[in-house]
Parts: structure tokens; sequence; C-alpha cells
């Protein structure tokens, strides 16, 4: 059945590349499908009938992909979840290199399987001349989004996946990553992907902005667009530049907002460009850039500018202004600390941390633990040491020791000569956060026990290493059930666990208004976006099952896709809104009698049980019932069942 299917398909790439077809419709429609058929064909000369095992890295080069892109992938682990959270079952969310070879992959447990038979391995190269015309290799290669749908694969056996890419530049305008979204379900039509590609291309772009933001935090950074209400978002120009005023960097959006090329602005001066004297400009340098000012080019264009970096009147020195410690150093974006509970519990944690004490942070996903464990580290002495994370879920298994604990150089085949750090020697002197440590596998457990007891690292095939490392933890899972089961050892359990912090879900805060207001305004880039006040009832009302995390992204989208600078109720998600609607229902229905019915009774426990176990999340209920979700809403009914 294979056989004749991969001869069909490889029929009908011949006949396409080869010009003796022209449709309108189908794999051949599209112009940049035709290219890379004919670029596996005539270039990289593959079989499309040919079925190839996927090419997969080994360990220490994928090691040494990921540390090169250690950065991109910290800042793009949030967006992955965002925007796999988006999305609806049966999507794998894929982080790749320049060179295609997949650095991370977000997805449901159940699902991995799936993806890993379709050749989605961590370390697998999925460039073009590897895997022929699919999202990502040719995504590489156009240098722009794409979307390849099902047939239009090159190889046979990539028929089954619908996969949309889109690239992520660095500051100089070279190919830095590629964020793509596969999904194997056989019902995904390239329609329902224009939906999916913008969400794609909206968190590559978040991507690319935030590296831009962090990749010189040390130099003054101008942002700016024709609109004001535009700076801070996605589409925003980003303009780069020294301490004495010589232009080091540009995104895209600059280049086509000033209708210049890169050539022509890099190493130039900033006075040269815009109608403003350097001395000028940066006296109007405010370190959370706000507010937004007018700003003209030479040439006469008016842009709408904030201009990040500490404020200097008059232009004394060319370096950088030294700017003092606070006495009690801000709090991280994205923490508000306006309930009351969590205030106490960030004082209680700050003194034992500095006291040495290992901190151990429960709450469920997105409720912001990293957040909190930064904020502990930045208002510590340790501030200005490094912090480093490792989410122990997000590793695999074989990755995980390596990138904890490093290894020398040549220790194993395809090791570099010159080694590894780990996480623990980067972190030396400053704090290690262990992000769902829960998830770490028991062998390790043992090594890092160890660290912790004796304060020396050993990196594969090397020698001890003297650390200074602070431990905070956080898990979503509970540890003194996974002691129990065997899966955690006790003794480390009850090492990191000297103060424990549970963080409240974001239904539980008190301060959910209040951080409604503090999230607004960091997504909203300084511009007075509001809520009406219908809208923002039914914000304060839902659920947030994915607590801080999902309440942010939403607000994001909201904060760009509004007019008028009023984020309306018909604006807000379909989810929040059907939501909101269920509950007024809810009110109105009067509470059903109890059946006497045995049967009745084990039903509606079984799925109060189903849905608390996957967190009202009706799609995925629905799965493990094996029922579809107008069934599962019927059966709500039926018992009565509200969240």
């Amino acid at each position: 059945m294979h056989s004749r299917h991969f001869a069909r398909h490889a029929q009908q790439v011949l006949t396409v590349a080869q010009g003796n077809a022209h449709h309108r419709y189908g794999p051949g429609a599209d112009p940049s499908i035709a290219r890379s058929w004919l670029r596996c064909l005539e270039d990289y000369h593959l079989d499309p009938a040919q079925a190839m095992a996927p090419t997969v890295l080994e360990h220490a080069r994928v090691l040494e992909s990921r540390e090169r892109l250690q950065q991109v992938l910290t800042i793009a682990g949030g967006e992955m979840n965002s925007l796999h959270q988006q999305l609806s079952g049966g999507n794998a969310v894929l982080l790749t290199d320049a060179r295609g070879i997949i650095l991370n992959c977000v997805t449901e447990p159940g699902e991995r399987r799936i993806f890993e038979r379709a050749g989605l391995w961590l370390g697998a190269d999925w460039s073009e001349a590897r895997e022929g015309t699919n999202g990502i290799g040719t995504c590489l290669v156009e240098r722009q989004c794409v979307t390849i749908h099902r047939d239009e694969h090159f190889r046979g056996r990539h028929t089954g996946l619908t996969c949309s890419a889109s690239p992520v530049f660095d500051p100089h305008g070279d190919l830095l990553a590629v964020l793509d979204v596969s999904s194997a379900r056989h019902d995904v039509t390239r329609q329902s992907q224009f939906h999916t590609m913008a969400l794609v291309n909206l968190s590559a772009k978040m991507i690319e902005s935030s590296y831009f933001l962090r990749h010189f935090d040390n130099q003054w950074l101008l942002r700016f667009h024709l609109q004001a209400d535009s700076v801070g978002l996605f589409s925003e120009g980003l303009l780069a530049f020294d301490g004495e005023g010589c232009i080091s960097a540009v995104n895209q959006s600059a280049l086509n907002l000033l209708s210049l090329g890169r050539c022509e602005l890099i190493g130039r001066p900033v006075e040269a460009l815009f109608d403003c004297a350097l001395s000028d400009l940066l006296a109007r340098a405010s370190a959370d850039a706000a507010t937004c000012w007018p700003l003209r080019t030479r040439d006469g264009r008016g842009f709408f500018a904030v201009l990040r970096g500490q404020s200097r009147p008059q232009m004394t020195a060319p370096a950088t202004p030294v700017v003092s410690r606070p006495a009690v150093p801000s709090l991280p974006s994205g923490l508000c600390l306006g309930d009351a509970s969590l205030q106490a519990d960030f004082r209680r944690a700050l003194k034992v941390f500095e006291r040495d004490v290992p901190l151990l942070i429960n709450g469920e996903t997105g409720s912001g633990k990293e957040a909190f464990a930064k904020a502990v580290h930045q208002a510590s002495r340790r501030a200005g040491k490094p912090f480093v994370a490792l989410n122990c879920a997000a590793i695999p298994e074989t990755l995980i020791e390596s990138e904890l604990f490093g290894y020398r150089g040549g220790s194993f085949t395809g090791a570099r000569k010159e080694g590894m750090r780990g996480k623990l020697q980067q972190a030396d002197g400053g704090t290690l956060f262990l992000d769902e440590i829960g998830d770490m596998p028991v062998a390790l457990q043992t090594r890092l026990l160890r660290v912790l007891e004796d304060r020396l690292v050993v990196p594969i095939g090397g020698e001890p290493h003297a650390v200074d490392v602070r431990i905070i933890s956080a898990t979503h899972r509970n540890l003194l059930e996974r002691v129990e089961d065997g899966s955690f050892r006790e003794d480390l359990f009850y090492r990191l666990s000297g103060l424990e912090i549970g963080l409240p879900p974001l239904r539980a805060r008190s301060d959910k208004a209040q951080l409604l207001d503090y999230l607004l305004k960091e997504e909203a880039g300084g511009d007075a976006v509001m809520i009406e006040p219908e809208a923002r009832d039914v914000l304060l009302a839902f659920n947030w099952p994915g607590n801080v995390r999902q309440m942010r992204n939403v607000l994001r989208t909201l904060a760009a896709l509004c007019e008028d600078h009023l984020i309306r109720l018909a604006d807000l998600p379909a989810a929040v809104r059907q939501a909101a609607s269920q509950a007024t229902v809810a009110r109105m229905t009067p509470e059903p009698e109890r059946s006497d019915s045995p049967l009745d009774d084990a039903e509606r426990t079984a799925l109060i049980a189903t849905l608390e176990n996957q967190r009202w999340h009706m799609t995925h209920a629905a799965r493990e019932l094996g029922v579809s979700r107008n069934t599962l809403y019927r059966k709500l009914r039926k018992h009565g069942i509200n969240r």
C-alpha cells in the first residue's frame, strides 16, 4: 500500500518538476513548491519514493548546537509553550538552528511518539538537502514563511505531515533559527493553516525582537514606528548604536520603515540619519523607555520613538554611563506581588536564600515560578552574579547530564576538543534554577545530591571543580508522591526543600485585577491601552487554566490587535467569551437533584475526575474519555457539572 502511494507521489513530483503539468490547484500550483521540488531533483539528487530514516546528529553535536543558541532557546521556550497552548491537539512546535537541526520540541507527552515516528527527533536534520521539500528546510532556503501541506512534501514518507514554518533572523540579518508547527492529523486543510501560519509568524517575530533587545542590552536602543501606538509591538523598528553614536545593528522593520539597506546604515552616525543632535537624543533616553516623542529623519520623514538607556543630559564621554545599583532592586518583568500572601512568601524566601537555604517552589504550569525565583535572586546579594535556568522536563534524558555537569574535551566520541561547561559551572557564584525538578532522571538525582553535599561538580570525563551555587528548584508535581513511587530520591527531596513555597494559581490570587493591569501595561509597550468594563469583568472572571503565562499571552494579542487603544468584549478570544456565557447559564440553571442511580453517580464522578486531571481542557478530556466534545458537553449538562 505504502509503495503504491510513494510511486504515485513520485510520479506527480516528476511530472510537475519537469514542467509537463500546469495545475491551478494541487501541490505544483505554488511556485515555491515547484522550485523546491526542482532543487531536490537537480541539486540534491533525492528520490521522492525512497523511504529513508532521518539523519540524526550524535549526542555531542546536539549539545554543541544547543549551546551556540542557548540565549535563543531560552527566549523561544516561553513563546513555544504559549504557541502550543493556542493550538488544538495534534501539533508539535519545533525550533531548529540555521542548518535545520531540531533543537527543541514542545508537544503533548502522549503525542511525542507520533512525531518521532514521522522523523521529528531532537537532533534530526530537516534541511531541504536531507529531507526534501518540508516546512523547515524550504523555509531555510526561501528565507520566508512557508506552509507545506501533505502532498506538497517531496518525499512520499512525509505526505502525512502539514508544516508551517517562519524564519528567525539575528540583528545583522543572518538566519538564526526556524520556528515550525507540524501536524500529523489527517483532517488538516491548507486553508486551516492560515491561522496557524499567522500565529507562527507572530511568535517568530516576538523571538526576533526579544533576542535583539537582549543582544544589545548594553547599548542605546532606539525603537520607532510611523504610528505612536505601534512602538513596542513586533512591527516596530529597532536600531542599536554605541556610546559614540555609531549604528551597530537594525532589524528588518527598521530597514522597511527607513527604506534603506543594511549596508547604508551600519557604522553610520545616528546624527546623520535623524535630524537631532546626539546629545539631544541621549537626553531623551530612559531606562523603561515608555513615553513616545516625535523624531524626524534628515530628509523630513516623521516617526514616533523611544530611546532605551540611561538619560544623559550632556555627552561628556563616549563610555556607557555607570548606573549605581539601587538600594532595593526592581523586580523583574512579569512579577506582580499585590497578593499579601505572595508578599509574605517572597520576604520569607529572600531571608532564607541569603542564608544558603535551598528553595523549592511549587505551583501549576504558568503560575510564574521562574519569575519568582529570578526576583529572589535579583533582590539578594547575588544580584550581580549569574542566574542560570535549566528546565529538566524540556531536555531529553540523553542530554540533561551533559547540560547540567558539562564534559571534558575528548571524553566521548564526537565531544568538542575544548569540552563544555555545564549549568552548574556557569552558575558558579550565582543561582541555579532547576525548573520541573520532578522530571529529573533518578541517576542524575544521585549526582546532583553529591554536588549539593560536597560542593564539587565533576564534568563527564573530567576532574572535580569547586562551585559556589545557590539552588532554587520548582515543580508542578507532588514530589512526595514521586518519592513514594520511587521516581524521586527522598534524601534529595529533603535537601532541596529547605523552604517550600506554594505559588497560588491565578484563579486563587487576590491581586488578579492588579496583575491584569500590570501585564497589560507591559504588553502594550507604553501605550495607554484601556479595557471596557464589560470585557474587564469577563477577563477577571475567566478561570485561566494556563495561569499568568496564558493571561500575558492573551493580553499581548489583544494589545496588538485592538482599535483606538480600547479592548472591547468582542475582541476577547472565543474561549474566554464562551466560558463567560456558560458561567451565566450555569448561574441561571437550578442545581439538578442527585440521581439515585449508582451508574449515573459513577459517570458523574468519572467526568469530574477526568476534567480535573486535564485541568478542564475540554479537548483533552474528551480525547481521554474517548468521546466527542459535543458528547462531553451534553453529559456535563446532564449531570449539572460546572467548573
